[in-house]
């Protein structure tokens, strides 16, 4: 089974090293010195990853043959695809591959369908399922403990407990600078609203 497991970005530096957009919870396994990646265009590769590196928090990888910046911005937005067996699972349990997760149906608690997972996005602070919904819409939900509550591969499906507002901005309670302004005044304090339902993604 073929995966994207990164999709390489802007040169950096001058001597042919590209930051990458990692895709696979396994960076290291998958995206180590000595690694052959198939690509997406075909024409660019296959690539061989020869250094890697992280460096303000991104993924720098300088591959075999690519020595100066002019290679490496050529390479720009290729996909990198690994082989991996399907049989092959995460050491941790609470782990999973992408291709485990995709298209799984989305939940509620109560088993209220939201959706399915069309995509899954890798961010340096957490995943996020792209959600698309019965209506063609999507919505975004963090892979995270306290909102992915099961992933249940049997069955097929991701159980979630959203925070009000994350899947129904109409549930969201938004308090405006002048109904703090108004407490204020009346009470000199500031009390940010209960029902905020902010999380950075």
């Amino acid at each position: 089974m073929q995966l994207v497991v990164a999709r390489i970005g802007r040169a950096h530096g001058i001597k042919g090293e590209v930051t990458v957009e990692v895709r696979t919870d396994e960076p290291e396994l998958r995206l180590g010195p000595g690694a052959v990646l198939a690509t997406e265009p075909a024409s660019t590769g296959p690539l061989t990853i020869e250094t890697g590196r992280v460096h303000s928090g991104r993924l720098l990888l300088r591959f075999e043959g690519v020595r100066d910046r002019t290679a490496a911005e050529a390479l720009r937005n290729t996909l990198l695809i690994a082989e991996v067996d399907p049989a092959d699972l995460p050491e941790d349990p609470e782990e999973f591959y992408d291709h485990q997760l995709m298209d799984l149906d989305v939940v509620l608690a109560d088993g209220t369908e939201i959706g399915r997972i069309a995509e899954i996005t890798h961010l340096p602070s957490q995943d996020l399922f792209i959600v698309e919904r019965p209506d063609g819409t999507e919505v975004m939900i963090p892979f995270v403990e306290e909102i992915v509550a099961e992933i249940d591969l049997e069955e097929q499906r991701a159980v979630i407990t959203p925070p009000p507002g994350l899947i129904d901005e109409s549930e969201a309670v938004v308090v405006s600078t002048r109904d703090e302004e108004a407490e204020t005044a009346e009470d000199g304090s500031s009390q940010a609203g209960s029902g905020d339902a902010g999380k950075d993604v």
